[in-house]
């Protein structure tokens, strides 16, 4: 389903050009560091420890091999993961039957921050990405924390149109 995106493609941001592919196994230690280099998801847990890298492999290795989701890297000319992306088709009945595009664990490198690359990753999704699978709606959900971020995501152009809950499960011994 997620496999029709037309990737990998160029994006273009005020700091420069790069380039957005789906994300391989090669790509793991970066996607940990680019966890890990905010402040929020440090704050969680995601802090690069070596004891937790099974548990990143395991992840990756389930979102590359479902159908419904992508997991994105953005790399600048010098092949070095400055940002990352998960989309995820999820098919519903409301809305008249609607398609939305699930936007999560949107990142960019601390040192590349409001350089363009950010607001370049959201203007594909919106633009070419949601087009080309179908989805009548982008919904991405941030923490009520990201304040910045907040400010980013309406200047894009979304709408704070709903109030998200989550419920913690304890995770199995």
């Amino acid at each position: 389903m997620i496999r029709q995106l037309d990737l990998p493609t160029a994006l273009a941001a005020r700091s420069g050009s790069f380039l957005l592919r789906d994300a391989t196994t090669t790509d793991l230690e970066a996607l940990i560091s680019l966890l890990s280099d905010d402040p929020i998801s440090a704050g969680r847990g995601d802090i690069a420890s070596a004891d937790d890298r099974p548990l990143y492999a395991t992840a990756l290795q389930r979102i590359v091999s479902d159908p419904a989701n992508a997991l994105l890297v953005v790399v600048d000319q010098a092949d070095t993961v400055v940002g990352t992306m998960q989309l995820t088709v999820i098919p519903g009945m409301a809305r008249r039957g609607s398609t939305r595009l699930l936007v999560e664990a949107v990142r960019v490198l601390s040192s590349q921050r409001s350089r363009g690359v950010g607001a370049s990753m959201m203007r594909w999704v919106t633009e070419s990405a949601a087009p080309e699978l179908g989805a009548g709606l982008v919904q991405l959900t941030s923490d009520a924390a990201r304040t910045d971020a907040h400010r980013f995501y309406e200047r894009l152009g979304f709408a704070a149109s709903h109030v998200g809950f989550k419920y913690r499960v304890e995770e199995p011994l």
